[in-house]
């Protein structure tokens, strides 16, 4: 294992220091919690947003925290749920008089530990909602049962910007709710990943095989395979997002193509050029094109291609401004 870090046990905690130090004018912990990621300041009356989930995906999760998008975030160990006396110290943090939308991945050991949180708000009388992220097409057929990957992207967009209107709670929940219905992912695998406290591969392809539908914390996917070409991962792609939410000639979609964490930006943009094409010839008019790294799973090799419907509504929320740590759009 070659990685820059003091000790495998002390790698989540080390990279809280390291962003804190850094950022200290955007964000900072609870106490002396690392764990427990708030932003710097809060506005009075503004529903709150909290996200968590496990170490090892940045910008995802802790990374959408500031302004214009969310408001804290419980940081669990690399691959690992927060704990749910994390999330209620975050909550305690950031809520603003307006309640909290908790907002985070389709992950067993997350939603046990937010419900937990939120039952302990209620006694506090700290009002909260729910709502997962679940894009993942190929983890299920059954749409409740998918992870949360890369395109949450667009929940905490929409609810964030939903939010930052001065919305109401409710408000805020239809505006993420909106944003998961439209929202679209299929990823795929080239490389394993490593994780320090195990020090080996999580998961192994063989030399010119990738692996289609693979998980962020490398959950198997639907098929292990010879590497395809970008035209071709972007028509497979497409063709399982359009045909688990069509989209119809006219209408316009928002498109999200994720590094997952090893794999170059020029190769991002032959996919996303490749997309575009498939796109253009299906006469799907495309608003707006992101390329980057979303949503990363450590050094893994590999990408996704998220496709979110978008109305005039959503459009807005999208365009506005935002600016974290990791990520500003001006």
């Amino acid at each position: 294992m070659k990685k820059i870090l003091n000790a495998p046990e002390a790698y989540t905690d080390d990279m809280l220091k390291g962003i804190y130090g850094a950022h200290a004018d955007q964000v900072k912990c609870t106490g002396d919690d690392l764990r427990c990621y708030c932003r710097a300041q809060k506005t009075d009356r503004k529903v709150a947003i909290i996200t968590g989930g496990g170490t090892g995906h940045l910008p995802l999760f802790l990374g959408y925290v500031g302004d214009g998008l969310l408001d804290g975030c419980a940081v669990g160990s690399v691959f690992q749920s927060p704990s749910s006396e994390q999330i209620y110290k975050v909550s305690r943090e950031v809520e603003a008089g307006a309640g909290i939308l908790y907002l985070y991945g389709n992950y067993t050991g997350d939603i046990m530990n937010f419900d937990m949180a939120a039952e302990m708000c209620e006694m506090d009388d700290i009002e909260t909602r729910s709502i997962v992220g679940a894009d993942d097409v190929n983890s299920s057929a059954d749409q409740e049962r998918r992870r949360g990957v890369a395109g949450i992207f667009f929940m905490y967009k929409c609810a964030g910007a939903k939010a930052a209107e001065m919305g109401t709670l409710d408000e805020v929940l239809e505006a993420a709710q909106k944003a998961k219905d439209n929202t679209r992912t299929v990823g795929f695998a080239l490389t394993p990943c490593i994780i320090p406290e195990v020090g080996h591969s999580n998961f192994t392809l063989g030399e010119n095989e990738m692996a289609m539908g693979m998980g962020i914390h490398g959950e198997p996917g639907i098929w292990n395979g010879p590497v395809k070409t970008a035209d071709e991962l972007a028509k497979e792609s497409l063709d399982t997002l359009l045909a688990d939410m069509p989209v119809a000639e006219g209408e316009e979609i928002c498109v999200l193509i994720n590094g997952l964490g090893a794999t170059s930006i020029e190769e991002l943009y032959i996919l996303s050029g490749s997309v575009r094409s498939c796109l253009d010839e299906k006469k799907i008019k495309v608003y707006r094109t992101f390329v980057g790294e979303y949503a990363t799973s450590m050094e893994m090799a590999g990408a996704s291609v998220s496709i979110c419907k978008v109305d005039e509504e959503m459009k807005k929320w999208i365009d506005r401004p935002v600016k974290t740590p990791f990520y500003v759009q001006a």
